[in-house]
C-alpha cells in the first residue's frame, strides 16, 4: 500500500462533511488488487460522514481497483469513471455510492477552475 493511498483514506473523515451534502447511506467497500493480495477498505457512508475499517465485510457496493490505478486515482492522476468505462477496475451495486465517493478524488495537478480562467481574463482585459 502506498502512502499516498493510507493518507487518502486517514482523511476521508475530517473531509466528508464538505464532500457528502447529498441524503446518502451506505456501504462502499473497496478492493485494492496488488501481487495477488487484496486489500478491502470499507466505507460506511452517510450526509457529511463516513466512516473508515477495513475488512472483507458484506456492502452495498464493491469497487475493484488495482493498488496502482487507485494510487494514481488519489494523487489526481488518473479519473475513476474513466477508468471503469476503460474497464480497468469494476463497479458492482448501488451506484449512488460509487458517484459520491468518487468526489473526494483530487483533480488533476494543474487544474483550474474555468470560472477563475475566464476573471482571470476579463480582468487582463481592462
Amino acid at each position: 500500500m502506498t502512502e499516498a493511498i493510507e493518507q487518502f483514506f486517514a482523511t476521508l473523515p475530517d473531509r466528508a462533511p464538505q464532500v457528502l451534502h447529498a441524503p446518502l447511506t451506505g456501504t462502499l467497500r473497496i478492493d485494492l488488487a496488488d501481487d495477488g493480495r487484496t486489500q478491502h477498505w470499507v466505507l460506511r457512508m452517510r450526509q457529511g460522514a463516513v466512516d473508515v475499517d477495513q475488512g472483507p465485510v458484506d456492502a452495498d457496493a464493491i469497487w475493484y481497483s488495482s493498488m496502482d490505478l487507485f494510487d494514481r486515482l488519489v494523487t489526481g492522476r488518473a479519473h475513476a469513471l474513466a477508468a471503469l468505462f476503460r474497464n480497468e477496475s469494476t463497479f458492482s451495486g448501488r451506484v449512488v455510492l460509487f458517484l459520491a465517493f468518487r468526489q473526494f478524488f483530487p483533480s488533476p495537478p494543474g487544474t483550474r477552475d474555468p470560472r477563475e480562467v475566464a476573471r482571470e481574463k476579463v480582468r487582463r482585459a481592462r
